[in-house]
């Protein structure tokens, strides 16, 4: 019986018998590297047949000489005559198989190394612990090198290496979690060690690793090992360790009872399993949610394939609810889907990168960025993965790459990137519509709203984007883009003036966030409400003062700097220049950074204020062109107040060229944040 090898170099053997791998057997000569990279496509295809013209595309990567048709007719007949030499000259083949307008590899399960793996490490996963580490060790000793090693660089083989790859660090984690489960944690830490060089960002093999050092009593070292890990997480994907990491450094610092190994627990104790990650799980006052939550998570931890894809497209999913939670749900999600993705990319499959970065379709209102650097870093994996992707193929998955990539970077300044955006928005938008994707097109109109800003004065353009939403949404289900669409409208009808319908709409929002548990959603109508106060001129600055305090309150820990980051002052300054009132002359709390990415704007206020005309012109003067985003009006009318006061021309022309589109708006009003009264009052003369 011919055995096949791809645990390693691709090589074969003659066995005798069963096909037993005890021994090395009889190598087979596979001739030259063309014959080798033949048989290593048709193991890849998993007995499925490969067209000729595939093998012929794949082997020559595209350029083709003529007649290499036949060349790799020619390489298959050799081919059988190495694997099957007693066959007679006109027998038909029984291994390597002509079928159609191709060839199969009809080789069984026993009969490839990589198969067997496969198929030993599901095995070992319904075994007690004594007879799954010996069947993952005996597994481990299969492989002679990396998967297909000659041939790491074909297209063809990578998405095969890296499952392969997958499912050897998982065995080696749930090799050592039996070691751990029988009290044999020194003879856990050598393969472990090796596999977190060879994996850093795999936080359970670090877990893992600590906890063996733990057990062996080797305190220092687990938690030098948790150090280690921290550096190398952030260095190499900018992300702090998970909590499981976290909550174990905290474990040994305590000496926690639960992490002592089995034997050696206080009679009585709680015992969990070596997957255990923290300490034990009191009862939960959630009740029946909590539980089938916990039990539900664990089943999946167990029986869910061991495999990369599954495994992050899973937690793509569960980081979209999570970013909807509020707080530190939102910062976490954040930082995990940077991780998601670095992590799809290792794997070297465009389509399953282009599925985690896709599927992070969280609705998004504001037009600052959160995390300007990791948006960037998004937008650049969107982009790569749209280059893999076929031209023409993977509809959906480009669709969604390409709403990542115009939500992602909103707010830019005119530019060839801004444009690059804009037109990503527009074809995404373009692709939803011929597939029929609800779901989809409420992404991809997302990413058209964070490009509807090219110029001022068009509230009208994304109240049309918004009205699309809502019907779109509550038709189909969708309740968090239903949301959008109505903050969207509410920003859109304020902007226009028109708080009847901005209040319905507002009044809708909170609805649904209470209906859906939706908190962050609160956020928004908490501010528009102070707005309604501001732009009120029967209530008194100091109530409309407050009421902006307290709305800003509810961004403390809401995880949303690209927000919260110099609001309040900002919109305490809008509130006194539309009240007449005088810019103020001291900084905000923080200094003069506390006014955050708005201090170019409100700087030449605040130095005339003071009575320092010379520094406030030198400052308009310096002024940058305003991101396009919802308080792009805004801005440009903040530069209006300094430039008439100092009689600026240069700076009232170029106010003037990009606010008269907007006039018959509200500057400011359309982020549903702050206003500064109609932009008709600030159009210079």
């Amino acid at each position: 019986m011919v055995v096949f090898g791809v645990l390693g170099p691709v090589a074969a053997w003659e066995t005798a018998g069963d096909g037993g791998w005890d021994g090395a057997g009889d190598a087979v000569a596979l001739k030259g590297p063309r014959h080798r990279a033949v048989l290593a496509r048709l193991i890849v295809a998993r007995r499925r047949v490969v067209p000729v013209g595939l093998l012929v595309e794949d082997l020559w990567a595209g350029e083709a000489p003529p007649g290499a048709v036949s060349a790799v007719r020619t390489f298959v007949a050799a081919l059988r005559r190495a694997l099957e030499p007693e066959r007679a000259p006109r027998a038909p083949a029984r291994l390597l198989v002509t079928e159609g307008p191709g060839y199969a590899l009809r080789a069984g399960r026993d009969a490839v190394d990589a198969w067997r793996f496969e198929d030993a490490v599901t095995e070992a996963g319904d075994l007690p612990p004594a007879r799954a580490a010996a069947r993952l060790a005996e597994a481990g000793e299969w492989w002679r090198g990396p998967a297909y090693a000659e041939f790491g660089a074909e297209p063809w083989a990578r998405a095969e290496r890296a499952r392969l790859g997958e499912l050897r660090a998982r065995a080696v984690e749930r090799l050592a979690e039996a070691r751990l489960a029988l009290g044999r944690a020194p003879d856990a830490v050598p393969d472990l060690d090796a596999h977190v060089a060879e994996h850093p960002w795999r936080e359970e093999g670090w877990r893992l690793l600590a906890l063996a050092l733990y057990r062996a009593d080797r305190q220092g070292d687990a938690l030098a090992v948790l150090r280690r890990a921290r550096t190398l997480l952030v260095g190499r994907l900018g992300v702090d360790p998970g909590p499981e990491l976290r909550r174990l450094e905290a474990d040994i610092l305590r000496q926690a009872e639960h992490l002592r190994p089995p034997d050696a627990r206080t009679p009585g104790a709680h015992t969990p399993d070596a997957r255990t990650p923290g300490a034990p799980t009191a009862p939960d006052p959630g009740g029946a949610a909590a539980r089938v939550w916990s039990e539900a998570a664990a089943a999946y931890d167990r029986t869910a394939g061991s495999g990369a894809r599954v495994r992050l497209e899973s937690t793509v999913d569960l980081l979209r609810g999570l970013a909807v939670t509020g707080g530190g749900g939102l910062v976490a999600a954040r930082r995990h889907r940077l991780a998601a993705v670095a992590a799809a990319e290792e794997v070297g499959d465009p389509e399953l990168t282009a599925r985690v970065i896709g599927a992070y379709d969280v609705p998004a209102v504001w037009t600052r960025a959160d995390d300007p650097e990791q948006a960037a870093r998004i937008v650049a994996a969107a982009r790569r993965a749209l280059a893999a992707l076929p031209e023409g193929a993977h509809g959906a998955a480009r669709a969604r790459l390409l709403a990542t990539v115009a939500v992602e970077s909103r707010g830019q300044v005119p530019g060839a990137a801004a444009d690059a955006a804009r037109a990503a928005a527009g074809e995404a938008v373009r692709i939803a519509r011929g597939l029929d994707d609800p779901a989809l097109l409420a992404f991809a109109l997302n990413g058209a709203f964070m490009q509807a800003f090219r110029r001022a004065g068009l509230a009208g353009e994304r109240d049309a984007i918004g009205a699309e939403l809502v019907a779109l949404s509550a038709r189909n289900g969708l309740p968090t883009y239903e949301v959008l669409g109505r903050l969207v409208r509410l920003q859109a009808r304020a902007a226009l003036g028109d708080h009847v319908a901005a209040d319905a709409h507002a009044a809708a929002v909170d609805r649904l966030a209470g209906r859906h548990e939706l908190p962050l959603a609160g956020v928004f109508t908490r501010w528009y409400g102070a707005l309604r106060r501001a732009a009120d001129d029967t209530v008194p600055p100091p109530v409309a003062e407050a009421a902006y305090r307290d709305a800003a309150a509810l961004l403390d820990g809401a995880g949303m700097p690209g927000l919260s980051h110099g609001l309040l002052p900002l919109a305490l300054l809008c509130l006194r220049l539309r009240r007449g009132l005088p810019a103020p002359t001291g900084e905000p709390p923080g200094g003069p950074a506390g006014w955050g990415p708005y201090a170019p704007w409100a700087r030449p206020l605040v130095l005339l204020a003071r009575g320092h005309r010379t520094a406030a012109a030198a400052a308009l003067r310096a002024l940058p062109e305003p991101p396009r985003d919802l308080l792009y009006e805004a801005m440009w009318c903040l530069a209006v107040r300094a430039a008439r006061e100092l009689g600026d021309e240069v700076t009232l022309r170029r106010a003037y060229a990009e606010l008269a589109p907007a006039a018959g708006e509200f500057a400011g009003a359309g982020s549903g944040l702050l206003t500064l009264g109609p932009v008709a009052d600030h159009l210079p003369r």
